[in-house]
């Protein structure tokens, strides 16, 4: 019928508006930010012909020579914009390729993910604690140390860990296999602790289940995971927008780091194709790194010559 969008736009629509409604789960993206988010995909659409979604490198290059005119600022926006949704799709298994890295990178200043010093963990931990030590003990409370000692005891993606089959964790193996973005296999250290809370969990669930995480016809799904760690967050004092999957992911590297983790170890347990990624990703506090010269540099102990 005239005036109706096409197959391919509706397509384009409804996954930009999927994309938006996980980026206000995850992050509590502002509605500013879902606005400017909506406007560049939309706006990105319009330009391919209504193939955002299916777009190749080669489209992405054209689009990134129609930004050329724009502020820096405003590209390094809208390409930003674009690598989350093609992440997004990847994920979510609408492709099987991110073809984000063809979109231009102006050099804009990436800010620093969000993490939780250690006192908030331990928070976290203590109303988990006080939430399964009720008899009886309630087995959404089981379900919910499970998912936390993965998130920040593995640096889990939501994606991967609400996806774990029912027996993905064994009792007596230490690691887990996962297969993340891009189909990439790697393998996952699990704590004793993680362990010993899907253990608990596993046992109060129905037999017949798939997922070690089930929910509705399939898994637990991402924005129902991100709303039990806002609630969480809540419980533990701590303002929700603070708290994500991806925010313990981060905790989990940084804590890593500063115990005296190497970046190439670091890298392998996140599932980065980039060590370059992994160094973005994983900050230090600079006061922490003056401290580390100031100790282990060789010329410390060498006396200071006169002058």
């Amino acid at each position: 019928m005239p005036g109706q969008p096409s197959g391919q736009l509706l397509d384009d629509l409804a996954l930009i508006d999927r994309f938006l409604e996980m980026m206000a789960a995850e992050s509590g993206a502002a509605a500013n930010t879902l606005a400017a988010y909506r406007s560049d995909l939309r706006l990105a659409s319009d330009f391919l012909a209504r193939r955002l979604a299916s777009a190749a490198p080669d489209d992405l290059a054209r689009l990134g020579t129609d930004w050329a005119p724009l502020a820096r600022a405003t590209v390094a926006r809208k390409a930003a914009a674009l690598r989350r949704f093609y992440a997004f799709l990847a994920e979510e298994g609408h492709r099987d390729d991110d073809p984000g890295a063809g979109l231009p990178r102006p050099g804009a200043a990436r800010r620093l993910p969000k993490s939780l010093a250690h006192g908030d963990v331990d928070r976290l931990f203590e109303v988990i604690a006080a939430r399964i030590a009720r008899i009886p003990a309630n087995p959404l409370d089981l379900r919910l140390a499970a998912l936390v000692e993965l998130l920040y005891g593995s640096g889990l993606r939501a994606s991967e860990l609400v996806s774990i089959p029912r027996n993905g964790v064994s009792p007596d193996r230490p690691f887990l296999i996962l297969r993340g973005k891009g189909g990439r296999e790697r393998l996952v250290p699990i704590s004793d602790r993680a362990r010993a809370a899907v253990a608990l969990w596993r046992d109060s669930l129905d037999v017949g289940s798939a997922w070690l995480f089930p929910g509705g016809k399939s898994h637990l799904s991402r924005i129902r995971l991100y709303q039990l760690l806002k609630e969480l967050a809540m419980q533990a004092g701590i303002p929700p927008e603070r708290v994500s999957p991806h925010v313990l992911r981060h905790a989990f590297a940084t804590h890593l780091l500063e115990g005296g983790a190497d970046l190439r170890a670091l890298q392998l347990m996140l599932g980065h194709a980039d060590i370059a990624t992994t160094e973005i990703y994983t900050h230090v506090d600079s006061s922490r790194l003056v401290a580390l010269v100031n100790a282990r540099h060789p010329l410390v102990d060498l006396p200071r010559r006169r002058a």
